[in-house]
């Protein structure tokens, strides 16, 4: 499944969206997530993309980057968490939750 089919059946299940996000803007909003270097606020964020954005929108898609486990979406802010590395992940496989 593309990450566009994802998004689009995502959307799909919302109701009421003024304005869907194309893929270009969502793709951006990942860019300025991963090289923020600490939290992140929504503000911050609008100021950083280069073209407006209305609010549904950024929050439609930060709660599909949360969904998917990129994001942390808090209070204080906005942090991507996401680490495709294989050696963390083989790690957290076999670690013992405790």
């Amino acid at each position: 499944m593309s990450i566009y089919t994802s998004i689009y059946s995502y959307i799909k299940m919302k109701q009421q969206i003024i304005h869907y996000p194309n893929l270009k803007t969502i793709l951006l909003v990942e860019k300025i997530l991963k090289n923020a270097e600490t939290v992140i606020s929504r503000e911050e964020l609008k100021r950083r993309l280069p073209n407006q954005i209305m609010h549904q929108t950024l929050n439609l898609i930060l709660e599909y980057l949360e969904e998917k486990g990129l994001i942390i979406d808090s209070h204080k802010g906005i942090l991507w968490i996401y680490n495709p590395d294989k050696k963390l992940q083989k790690a957290i496989a076999k670690g013992i939750e405790v």
